[in-house]
């Protein structure tokens, strides 16, 4: 799926992105009264690194996943990243508000890691889309970096063709506006199938640099930096 607007490409080597302080974001530690363990990674494998007490506020730099926890919010693969004491605490013990991510990813490493690059584009991935198309891709992202088991009938929704996206997260209750972020999805109407791609940088010209599939070249993997005023909607997973 294409679309147009293009202002400049990038080369799809790896390169290694990170959140900055103003994507921080706040939240609220409910345990029922136990203190809530930080550890080093995100993972009940990591060592704890120390505590953080129950109704304690916590500043969140970013979120990754990691061992999946069930906890005082439902069950969550998400981790946050934590400034004080510095660490990963499991998101399910922790409010913010919202049942999606608050903060940016903490790996924002540009590569094409899509474990489908190889295979036929006839054939559906296992969230069941197309594998590589440009909501597959997406797909992937959302589930690898922001942590949301994301599916083509994600909230009871058909999500279908990037151009139906809009409407499907407006459907599923995720937030959709204008507004550029890292870890957005940048959704586009046009054309008969419409596009998708995923923000990996805000930057301070007014532009931002996107990660997709099938745009530069049918079915592959490109990045790209466009004006951030170019795309249709921002998806907020």
């Amino acid at each position: 799926m294409k679309r147009g607007g293009l202002l400049a490409a990038v080369s799809a080597g790896m390169i290694m992105l990170g959140a900055t302080a103003a994507d921080a974001a706040t939240g609220t530690v409910n345990t029922s009264g136990t203190a809530l363990s930080v550890r080093s990674g995100a993972g009940t494998s990591y060592p704890t690194v120390g505590s953080v007490a129950d109704g304690k506020s916590v500043t969140i730099s970013c979120q990754t996943r990691g061992t999946t926890i069930t906890g005082t919010y439902g069950t969550s693969s998400v981790w946050d990243k934590i400034t004080s004491p510095a660490g990963y605490v499991s998101d399910a013990y922790v409010y913010t508000g919202s049942d999606g991510t608050v903060a940016p990813p903490c790996v924002t490493t540009l590569t094409d890691d899509y474990p489908y690059k190889s295979d036929s584009s006839s054939q559906a991935d296992p969230w069941n889309f197309y594998k590589r198309e440009c909501v597959s891709f997406a797909a992937w992202r959302i589930r690898q970096r922001l942590g949301v088991d994301f599916t083509n009938s994600y909230r009871g929704v058909h999500w279908g063709n990037a151009i139906n996206w809009d409407n499907a997260a407006a459907s599923a209750g995720v937030k959709v506006d204008h507004t550029a972020k890292v870890g957005a999805i940048a959704q586009w109407n046009s054309g008969t199938y419409g596009h998708v791609a995923y923000v990996a940088r805000v930057n301070s010209d007014g532009t931002i640099l996107l990660e997709e599939y099938n745009y530069l070249s049918a079915h592959n993997y490109d990045t790209r930096t466009v004006s951030a005023s170019s795309v249709g909607n921002y998806l907020h997973f």
